[in-house]
Parts: structure tokens; sequence; C-alpha cells
């Protein structure tokens, strides 16, 4: 079955030093890059967001960084700013090999709902269409690699394999942000929904 590797969000960012930095997120583009030459495709995704995003805790005047709210498509964290549009920090990682790309899909650029997965916005109903992308090239099988993984990674694999597809994340290739022990609960909710753990 042709297989994909879809690298998640591995942004200027969500490194050290970033608006959302993940602690070890920048360790990991080696091995990512050497992991490309093993698939039939590459998929990148890219957190896109506009200055005004609803998400962001600035743009809440009564919420705090990393606070949980009720949004209208249910909770969701208000981060930092991030992965503004067209800023250094929305940028790839300098030594990624976004070249090996077959595909960069940009999320999270609807001012008003978030989105972690790469096939829905965070409302579950709004797709991005990547699964039809994947679908017309009989892309079956699915390897996640990137940032974070309790959120993005993990949201886009438990997604992909409800879908159908056939998925897999390889652990070693992710960093988790581990917000009130959300690495847990993400590996959790993981093997639930089918997917292998490497």
């Amino acid at each position: 079955m042709p297989n994909a590797l879809i690298v998640i969000d591995m942004q200027n960012d969500f490194c050290p030093g970033g608006a959302l930095g993940v602690a070890g997120g920048d360790q990991i583009v080696g091995h990512i890059n050497t992991l490309m030459d093993r698939f039939d495709a590459v998929i990148l995704t890219q957190d896109w967001h506009p200055a005004d995003h609803s998400s962001f805790a600035s743009n809440n005047p009564e919420g705090q960084p990393f606070e949980v709210v009720e949004m209208p498509y249910g909770p969701q964290v208000l981060w930092p700013d991030h992965c503004v549009q067209g800023t250094s920090g929305a940028a790839f990682h300098r030594d990624l090999r976004v070249d090996r790309a077959d595909l960069i899909l940009r999320k999270g650029f609807r001012r008003e709902v978030d989105s972690y997965s790469a096939f829905y916005e965070n409302d579950h109903q709004t797709p991005t269409g990547l699964s039809s992308y994947l679908t017309e090239r009989r892309l079956g099988a699915l390897t996640f690699v990137g940032l974070a993984h309790d959120f993005c990674v993990a949201w886009s694999a438990r997604d992909a394999a409800e879908l159908g597809f056939e998925v897999s994340v390889i652990e070693a290739a992710t960093r988790a942000i581990d917000l009130n022990g959300s690495r847990e609960q993400a590996r959790t909710d993981m093997i639930n929904a089918g997917v292998e753990l490497v």
C-alpha cells in the first residue's frame, strides 16, 4: 500500500525560542529529514493564523494563555499568539527538507475556529481537503511526526484512523507540550483509536 509521511507543523514558533516553543522541538528535524526518503509521498502541514485569531489569548480580554474556554464548537485552549501568517514564526524550521514535500497544507487560517488536525477544523466538521487528496493518490498508510505530539499530531492521527487510513506515529520524531498530562492522555486516545505508536 502506498504510504505517506505527514510532518505536522515543524515551524519556528513551535521550536525552542518560538512563541509556543516545545522543549526539544528542534531536535527532531534531522530524524524527520532522514525518514522522508522511506515514503512514497511527504506532506507538510503549516499552522497559518490571522493575527486576530479567536484562539489567541490576546484576542480574549478576559483570557490567559493556556486557559481552556468554551467556544461555539467546544472547549478551546487559549494560546499565545503564534504562527501568524507571513511572519518568521510561521516559517518552517530552516533545516527541514521543504523541497521534499509533495503538498504543503495550511490550517488554522479561519479566524473563528482553531485547527489542530490536518483533516478537520476543531469543529470536527469543516474538512481541510487532505483526506480527498490522500484518497485520490491512493496513499492509504500514513505515518505522523512533528509538533506537538499531544495536540496537532495526536488529533491528526486519530482523525486519520477514524477516516479508515492505516496510521502510525513515530514518537521519537515528535515532542509534546504536555499541558496538565496531555501527553499521556493523547497516547491513550490514539491507541484507543487504533493508531500504532512506534
